[in-house]
C-alpha cells in the first residue's frame, strides 16, 4: 500500500478537520509539519500543490488537495472498514455535504480574516472588515443554533464530515466571537464537539502551539492557560 503523507500544521483549523477525520476512519498517515517560511521548504512544497494552500494529502505520488475533498478521498480509498463520514444515501450525503460547506465558508472562512488581521501591522488593519467578519460570523451562529434544535451532530445521529469541519470552524470563531449563552443548541453542540475523542484528541495534539496563535487571549483556559505557556 502507498505511503499516506499529511503536509500540515497543528495551528490550522482546516489540518484540524482532516486529522479528526483521519482519526474517525482508522487511518495510518505519515504527517509532515510545513513550515512555510523557509524558502527551500516552500519551493518544495508549492511543486507539490501551487496555491500553497495546507493541508495537502499526497499517496503515493497523488497530490490530494482540499480538506473535503480529502476526507471523500480518504473515506473512498483508506478507512477502517465500517467507518463512514457520508452516508452511502445520496440525499444524507447532500446533507452532509451541505453543512460541510456552512461550517467551512459561513464561519471558518470569517474567522480566518479576522486571525489575518490580527498579523497585519496596526496600520494597516481593516476595522470595517473585521466588523464584517464579526457579524458574519453572528449571524451564522444564529441559524445554526436554530438547525441543531433536536440533532446530535450536525446532520442527525451520526458523527460526519459536516462535524469535522464544526469542530475547529467554531473552536477558533469562538476566540473571536464567544457562542451566546442564549443559544443553548450551539452551544450544547460546541461541548459535544470538544468531548468527541478524535476532535479532543486533534486539539491536545494542538496545544503546545497555542501559544503562537494570535488569537490566543480568546481561548478558554481549558484549552491554553498563558501562565504554562
Amino acid at each position: 500500500m502507498a505511503t499516506l503523507t499529511l503536509h500540515y500544521h497543528p495551528l490550522s483549523s482546516y489540518c484540524h478537520k482532516v486529522l479528526i477525520a483521519i482519526d474517525v476512519l482508522g487511518i495510518e498517515v505519515e504527517k509532515k509539519l510545513l513550515n512555510l517560511g523557509d524558502p527551500q521548504e516552500r519551493a518544495a512544497y508549492l511543486a507539490l500543490w501551487p496555491t500553497g494552500k495546507m493541508p495537502l494529502l499526497v499517496d503515493g505520488q497523488r497530490p490530494v488537495p482540499e480538506s473535503s475533498i480529502m476526507i471523500e478521498y480518504l473515506q473512498q480509498h483508506h478507512a477502517h472498514p465500517g467507518r463512514k463520514l457520508i452516508p452511502d444515501e445520496p440525499d444524507a450525503a447532500l446533507e452532509v455535504r451541505l453543512w460541510d460547506r456552512v461550517f467551512d465558508l459561513e464561519v471558518m472562512t470569517p474567522m480566518q480574516a479576522l486571525t489575518a488581521d490580527l498579523l497585519r501591522p496596526e496600520g494597516g488593519r481593516d476595522a470595517q472588515g473585521v466588523a464584517q467578519a464579526r457579524e458574519r460570523i453572528s449571524s451564522a451562529y444564529s441559524f445554526i443554533n436554530r438547525h441543531l434544535e433536536g440533532r446530535t451532530w450536525a446532520c442527525g445521529d451520526a458523527f460526519s464530515m459536516a462535524d469535522c469541519a464544526a469542530a475547529p470552524a467554531l473552536f477558533y470563531a469562538a476566540t473571536y466571537v464567544p457562542l451566546p449563552a442564549e443559544q443553548v443548541h450551539l452551544s450544547a453542540y460546541f461541548e459535544r464537539l470538544m468531548a468527541h475523542p478524535s476532535v479532543a484528541r486533534t486539539v491536545d495534539q494542538a496545544r503546545p502551539f497555542f501559544k503562537y496563535y494570535p488569537g490566543r487571549s480568546g481561548l478558554a483556559r481549558r484549552f491554553f492557560d498563558p501562565a504554562q505557556a
